[in-house]
């Protein structure tokens, strides 16, 4: 997958959506769907050029449940490209070794709404900075937020065909780019340290 920006500035605007919202909401898989609930007080957000975007985002419930929704999309069309093609997918043995990502050699970039689809699934307490080079939602060697992880995640893997990765990793991209277009979400695509500390933060 390719940086196309390492810029987390939106990131930490986007995170008063996830650290502000007075109640969680329930993330229905299989078919990726989000139960409607009843909203807390709309957090505020100092006006100025850099959040108004942001503040769009802030000012209803729906929004953001419908980008999480769309996020879901993302992944459940993710998990069937990947399932349909086992061979150039690779089959990974939940080893844990590429969430360490300095002995892997490996970097992972993720997307604001990926983030704040992680932070509103209802295993999740709270989003985690990164201290070390090692994921720090993997513990013992196994992924604890499985069910949730990032695109980058579902498509990378040790024993995957290379140009299979990139070129769904691509295909990916411009889904997440589109869904940022229809929220009026400024596109950044950040490394996964940068993007956690500055969220978790926030």
């Amino acid at each position: 997958m390719y940086d196309l920006s390492r810029s987390p500035e939106p990131v930490q605007k986007l995170a008063v959506l996830a650290r502000q919202s007075k109640q969680r909401r329930r993330l229905e898989y299989g078919r990726p769907k989000v139960r409607r609930h009843q909203s807390g007080p709309v957090p505020q957000l100092r006006r100025n050029s850099k959040n108004q975007n942001a503040e769009k985002m802030v000012a209803s419930p729906e929004p953001n449940n419908r980008l999480c929704e769309r996020v879901a999309e993302i992944y459940h069309w993710l998990d069937s490209q990947i399932s349909g093609s086992a061979g150039p997918a690779g089959v990974c043995e939940a080893c844990g070794k590429c969430c360490d990502f300095e002995s892997f050699e490996h970097r992972l970039f993720v997307t604001a709404p990926e983030l704040m689809y992680l932070a509103e699934s209802p295993d999740v307490s709270g989003l985690k900075p990164m201290t070390t080079s090692r994921c720090p939602y993997n513990t013992e060697g196994k992924c604890t937020i499985y069910e949730y992880r990032f695109a980058s995640c579902r498509i990378f893997c040790c024993r995957g065909n290379k140009d299979f990765q990139s070129g769904l990793s691509e295909s990916a991209l411009k889904k997440f780019k589109s869904l940022c277009t229809d929220f009026q979400i400024p596109y950044r695509y950040t490394d996964l340290p940068a993007a956690l500390n500055n969220f978790a933060g926030a």
